[in-house]
């Protein structure tokens, strides 16, 4: 099949496929650990396909936050490292701002790292807006 488009991973084959890329974000996380996020209840992972080839892929989930506002999560957004670049991620981005309209979105939100500034640069270039600040503690 010809031309670029982006389809939701469903299948094994697929996820075959898609948890190498997803492993170029989270190099700490083992293979057994990213299979079983297909089981996360409401996640939703959106491959970005060249032809044939699983060029990027971004996981998503639909969430009601504090303030009562349906919004979509973006847990996962990554294009393998040679195909970056070439406009994979603002069509992956572009694919869930549409997919969360269809779900009564509010907004699409995603955190990133503090030192990841290739990152926020494309986020930011995307139209996206840095408010607030993501705490955590390690448990």
């Amino acid at each position: 099949m010809g031309g670029t488009r982006v389809e939701e991973v469903t299948t094994s084959e697929g996820w075959d496929r898609a948890v190498p890329v997803l492993r170029e974000l989270w190099t700490d996380a083992d293979e057994s650990f990213v299979r079983s996020w297909r089981e996360e209840e409401g996640y939703r992972l959106f491959g970005r396909y060249d032809g044939d080839e699983l060029v990027g892929v971004a996981g998503v989930s639909v969430r009601r936050v504090v303030h009562h506002e349906r919004q979509a999560w973006v847990h996962d957004l990554v294009v393998t490292g040679p195909r970056r670049g070439e406009g994979h991620g603002a069509a992956l981005l572009s694919f869930v701002e549409s997919w969360a309209r269809e779900r009564d979105c509010e907004h699409v939100v995603l955190a990133s790292l503090l030192d990841n500034e290739g990152a926020i640069e494309f986020y930011e270039r995307e139209g996206m807006d840095r408010w607030a600040y993501l705490f955590e503690t390690e448990l």
